[in-house]
């Protein structure tokens, strides 16, 4: 196992890495709507996703992944009525990949924060 580590997403908030590569395989931790500088990105649904997804993007990247090889993605959202905004943002973000996705609404998110979403990549 390997931990993957960059300064172009938040740091971890707790004892957990950005991600881990296991043989081929990518698993990261769940990103939530933080600068790389650990900032909470003002804005609703549609500007916290954003976020998220250059947090995942960089960490993707670190690992020798990117968001074509994405084979599961899962999204924890707030309020399901944000869903479709969150699903919007998502949709440009894999707009020719569609990897296997899970969406879950839940009563609260580190930081109060709208989204996580987490995703496994293979490893190029």
């Amino acid at each position: 196992m390997r931990q993957v580590q960059t300064n172009q997403a938040p740091a971890a908030i707790g004892p957990y890495s950005q991600g881990i590569i296991v043989n081929n395989m990518f698993f990261s931790s769940g990103q939530i709507p933080l600068t790389p500088t650990g900032e909470l990105v003002s804005g609703g649904i549609k500007e916290q996703t954003v976020q998220v997804f250059k947090n995942l993007q960089a960490v993707l990247a670190e690992a020798g992944a990117s968001l074509d090889t994405v084979v599961k993605a899962t999204v924890f959202i707030k309020n399901m009525d944000d869903f479709a905004e969150l699903n919007e943002i998502y949709g440009e973000f894999f707009a020719g990949h569609k990897p296997a996705r899970s969406t879950v609404e839940v009563a609260r998110l580190p930081k109060d924060v709208l989204v996580e979403i987490e995703v496994i990549a293979l490893v190029k």
